[in-house]
Parts: C-alpha cells; structure tokens; sequence
C-alpha cells in the first residue's frame, strides 16, 4: 500500500497552491499550515532547493472524531499535502494515505474515520488532474 497519492500536473507554482487550497476546501479541508521548504532549508542552511510546499490540511469533523478514538492521534495530525516543483512546469502535489499511516495504530475505531478522510483526499488529487493540466 502506497504511503500517498499523487498526480503530476501542469501550472504554475503559485497556481497550483491556490488550486490545491480550493480542491481541499470543497472537501471540507482548511489550510492550518503552509511550510515554505525552500526558504526554510535556505534561511537554516543556506542552502537552494525546489519549490517545495507542505500544506497541513484539517477536517475538523474528521479531526474531532479520530481524537476522540485515539488521543495520541494528534502526531498524525494534520494531513500533510505536498506540492513539489518538478521543473519546466510540471508540479507534484501529493497527499498522505491516511489508511496507510493509520495501519501503525490498533485502534478499530479509527478506521471508518481514515476511510473517509483517505477518500476526501483521493478526490481533491484526482480533481487538480482535471482542473489545472494543459
């Protein structure tokens, strides 16, 4: 089992940023952290690298319902969504598999949760296929 899910687009960085911010809003998600890869590794090490984005995205239903099962759950949180420039305007976004990271956890409970989660995620990567390639 794949660990993410993934899907190759064409656009701009920046585009793809506010698509991939839409596609996770009509999912029920919001944005509670964006990480700037690029500039952190360059202010920490000075060293350059790729636009490289980690957005953390939060249902807070799903949230709320998989801490209440397991309240540990909480270092699993939020879900990580990368959008990686690939170059010559080709990006990567990409999303944790909530089923797959969940698989370390025995906790029953948390499965109808991740099985929802994984599918809301799934979609949001499929839709950016749609909504941003040329």
């Amino acid at each position: 089992m794949e660990y993410y899910f993934s899907q190759t687009i064409r656009s701009s960085f920046e585009e793809a940023i506010v698509m991939t911010t839409e596609a996770l809003k009509k999912e029920g998600f919001g944005v509670i952290s964006d990480i700037d890869i690029q500039a952190k590794l360059k202010e920490k090490l000075g060293v350059d690298f790729k636009k490289y984005r980690i957005l953390g995205a939060c249902s807070p239903l799903h949230a709320y319902q998989a801490l209440s099962a397991e309240d540990k759950i909480g270092t699993m949180l939020p879900c990580n969504v990368t959008v990686i420039d690939q170059g010559e305007g080709t990006i990567e976004v990409s999303a944790v598999n909530p089923i797959a990271s969940m698989m370390a956890i025995e906790n029953p409970a948390l499965g109808k949760t991740a099985t929802e989660v994984t599918d809301k995620l799934q979609r949001v990567i499929a839709s950016l296929g749609n909504s941003i390639e040329r």
